[in-house]
C-alpha cells in the first residue's frame, strides 16, 4: 500500500500546497511570463517525477513484491492524476495539448490519467463569452471590415475549449446565409505561451522522457502552424476536394469553411450535427444499462482491460467466445437478478456494439491511410475529440490544425517501410526487408542493427505489442531499450508525424476496445501508392495478388 512507501509523507509535506488557478486574462505577458510559468510548472512537476523516480528506486532496492508495487502505482496515479490536471487547467498552452495526448492512449497511460485528462479533449473550461467576442469583433474589423453584428445575428454556446482556441455555435446574420455555422476562436497569447512552454516540456522531456527529442522537434515545428486559422481553412478545402474524389466520399464529411470570414484569428466554418466517436459508444452502452453511467463505465473498463491481458496465443475468437463470462462477472452482485436469457442478450448487444465500433475504426484508418499515401495531405492529430458520428450515420472529420503534407519522395519511402511491415513474418530475411527500408526512408542507427531497425519500424508504424511482450509498460520504456541497443541518430521529419499519428491510433483504438496494427490496415495504400507510382516492383511480388494475376 502506498503508506508502505517512504517517500509519501515526505511528498506530502513537500508538496502539500494546493494548485493556485490563475483565470485566463486576455491582458498582454510581461518579459517575466515565462520564467513565473515555468516555476508554476517545477513546482508541482518537480516533486512529482522525483517521487514516481524514488518509488522505482524503493522498489528495486527493497526487492518489493507485484501486489505491492501494484497497489502503491494505483494510488499514485490517484494522487498525482488530480495534481497533474489542476496544473495543465491553471497553465493552459502546451500541457492542454500535452494532456489531450496522454488522454488518448488508453493502451499504456495508466486509467486514472486517462479517466481525469479525458475533460481535457474539448472541455477545458472555456474563455469569458465577452472576451471572445471582443477577438472576434476585432478579428472582422481589421481583416475584412466588418461589423460583428452585420456578420453574426447570434454567437452561442460553447461546443469546446482545448489547447489552443475553442469554439461556438453560431448563427450568421440573413446577408450571409442565415445558416449555422462553428467558430473557432484563438485564445489571446496562445502562440507566445505555446513557444514559452515547449521550452518547459524539452526540459522535461531530458529529465523524465529521453528519446524524444525528434518526436518533440517536429511536434513544435508542426503545432507552431496552427495559429493561423486561414491556413486551417485552406487545409479543409483541400482534404474536402481530396474526399470528394476518393472512395470514402459518402461515408466521412469534413466541415466546409466560409473563406471570406476566416482570418488568423477566426474560423468559421459548417456546423456538424453530432457526437464524439467515444460518447457515441458510450451512450449506447448506457442505453443497456438503462442509463447507468456508473456501470456503462465499469463495463467499458473491463473490456478495456480485458483486451491487454488477452494472451497473445489467444485467438480473436477464443477471447469473443467469453464475453457471457466477461458480463457476468462485470454485472456481479448488482445485477445478480438478471437471468441468463437477459445477460446472454446484453451479451450480445456488446458484441454488435464491438463489431460497429470496429468497422468504424477500420473506415478512419483506411480514410488516413488514403490521405497520407494517395494525397500526401493528412490529419497528424486524430485524437477522439476530432471524430463525430453525425446525426445522418456518417463521420464527421474536424480540426485541420495540424495537417501535414508529405512529398511524393517521402510517401514512397513511407510505403515501403509500411508493405514491409504489414506482410513480416519476422523471418530474416522480412527483418532485412524492413531495415533497408527503413534507411532508405531515412532512418540512421549507430551500428546499423537491421533486428533492432526493424522493430524501431513496428513501434513507429504497426503496434507496441513486442514492447508489452518484453514486459514494457509503456512505448517510451521501450524506446529506451531499443536505444539502448543500438540508438536512432537519424530520423526523418517525415516520419515522426506518421508515427505519432499511428501512435494517436492505437490509443483510439483503446478507448473502443479495439487492439489494432496500423500497418496492417495501412498496407493495401501503401502498395497501391508503389504500383502508381512505378518503383519497379510489381504488385504480386510484395504479397497482394498472387503470382498468375
Amino acid at each position: 500500500m502506498l503508506n508502505a512507501n517512504p517517500a509519501l509523507s515526505l511528498y506530502q509535506v513537500q508538496n502539500g500546497a494546493s494548485v493556485v488557478h490563475h483565470p485566463p486574462s486576455i491582458s498582454s505577458s510581461s518579459f517575466l511570463e515565462p520564467t513565473i510559468r515555468a516555476v508554476r510548472f517545477w513546482r508541482h512537476v518537480g516533486p512529482i517525477v522525483l517521487h514516481y523516480k524514488f518509488t522505482e528506486l524503493w522498489f528495486k532496492v527493497a526487492h518489493v513484491n507485484a501486489k505491492v508495487r501494484r497497489e502503491t502505482w494505483d494510488e499514485l496515479h490517484d494522487l498525482h492524476s488530480q495534481t497533474g490536471l489542476r496544473v495543465i487547467l491553471d497553465l493552459r498552452g502546451l500541457f492542454v495539448k500535452i494532456g489531450q495526448v496522454m488522454s488518448s492512449r488508453a493502451d499504456f497511460i495508466p486509467r486514472q490519467y486517462i479517466d481525469v485528462f479525458q475533460t481535457l479533449q474539448d472541455s477545458v473550461p472555456p474563455w469569458n463569452h465577452a472576451q471572445i467576442q471582443e477577438i472576434v469583433r476585432d478579428s472582422l474589423k481589421s481583416c475584412q471590415g466588418l461589423q460583428l453584428e452585420e456578420v453574426f445575428d447570434e454567437i452561442g454556446e460553447v461546443l469546446g475549449s482545448a489547447s489552443i482556441g475553442q469554439v461556438h455555435k453560431a448563427k450568421l446574420s440573413q446577408k450571409y446565409g442565415g445558416e449555422t455555422v462553428a467558430i473557432k476562436v484563438m485564445h489571446p497569447n496562445a502562440e507566445k505561451m505555446f513557444r514559452d512552454d515547449f521550452k518547459v516540456f524539452r526540459t522535461l522531456c531530458k529529465v523524465a522522457l529521453p528519446g524524444w527529442d525528434p518526436i518533440i522537434r517536429e511536434l513544435e515545428l508542426q503545432m507552431m502552424t496552427e495559429f493561423d486559422y486561414s491556413n486551417e481553412a485552406n487545409n479543409l478545402i483541400c482534404v474536402r476536394n481530396n474526399i470528394a474524389k476518393s472512395p470514402y466520399a459518402n461515408k466521412v464529411v469534413v466541415p466546409e469553411p466560409k473563406m471570406d470570414l476566416c482570418s488568423k484569428k477566426l474560423l468559421v466554418m459548417e456546423f456538424l450535427s453530432g457526437k464524439k466517436l467515444a460518447s457515441h459508444i458510450e451512450g449506447r452502452v448506457a442505453s443497456m444499462f438503462d442509463g447507468d453511467l456508473s456501470m456503462t463505465r465499469k463495463v467499458l473498463k473491463a473490456k478495456q482491460q480485458a483486451m491487454f491481458e488477452t494472451n497473445d496465443s489467444e485467438s480473436c475468437t477464443n477471447s469473443e467466445k467469453g464475453v457471457l463470462w466477461q458480463l457476468n462477472e462485470i454485472l456481479g452482485e448488482s445485477h445478480k437478478n438478471l437471468n441468463i436469457l437477459n445477460k446472454g442478450v446484453k451479451a450480445l448487444q456488446l458484441a454488435s456494439l464491438s463489431h460497429d465500433a470496429r468497422k468504424k475504426l477500420s473506415l478512419i484508418l483506411d480514410v488516413t491511410g488514403h490521405q497520407i499515401f494517395n494525397d500526401g495531405l493528412y490529419n497528424g492529430d486524430p485524437h477522439p475529440g476530432n471524430i463525430l458520428v453525425l446525426d445522418c450515420g456518417r463521420l464527421g472529420l474536424i480540426d485541420y490544425g495540424q495537417t501535414r503534407r508529405l512529398t511524393k519522395s517521402e510517401r514512397l519511402a513511407l510505403a515501403g517501410v509500411v508493405s514491409s511491415l504489414g506482410k513480416s513474418t519476422n523471418s530474416l530475411k522480412s527483418v532485412h526487408e524492413i531495415a533497408d527500408a527503413m534507411r532508405k526512408f531515412g532512418f540512421r542507427s549507430r551500428d546499423s542493427n537491421d533486428e533492432n531497425t526493424a522493430k524501431f519500424a513496428a513501434l513507429y508504424f504497426d503496434s507496441d505489442d513486442e514492447g508489452r511482450k518484453l514486459g514494457y509498460a509503456t512505448p517510451q520504456k521501450y524506446l529506451q531499450y531499443l536505444n539502448a541497443i543500438d540508438p536512432m541518430v537519424a530520423v526523418p521529419d517525415a516520419a515522426v508525424f506518421v508515427a505519432r499519428t499511428s501512435f494517436l491510433f492505437r490509443g483510439l483504438g483503446a478507448l473502443l476496445q479495439q487492439s489494432l496494427h496500423t500497418s496492417q490496415h495501412w498496407r493495401r495504400h501503401a502498395l497501391t501508392a508503389l504500383e502508381r507510382n512505378g518503383d519497379g516492383r510489381p504488385l504480386y511480388n510484395l504479397g497482394m495478388y498472387p503470382i498468375n494475376d
